[in-house]
């Protein structure tokens, strides 16, 4: 049981690793050469990232 515990969890770390490596990829691409253009362009991404993720309405619950 403990083996198949650690192989998932193996086999998501792979999975997220290489989603943000794919991710990184266009940014590291496009300034690989300045780190200070990389910085700001990962800082527009986050940004546009949370604003689309406010844009979202959130679910109505019945807690009264």
């Amino acid at each position: 049981m403990r083996v198949l515990g650690l192989i998932g969890l193996v086999l998501a770390l792979v999975i997220v690793g290489l989603l943000v490596r794919k991710q990184m990829g266009g940014v590291a691409s496009a300034a690989a050469a300045d780190p200070r253009t990389q910085s700001q362009q990962i800082q527009q991404q986050f940004k546009q990232s949370l604003d689309a993720a406010m844009q979202q309405p959130r679910p109505l619950t019945d807690d009264n």
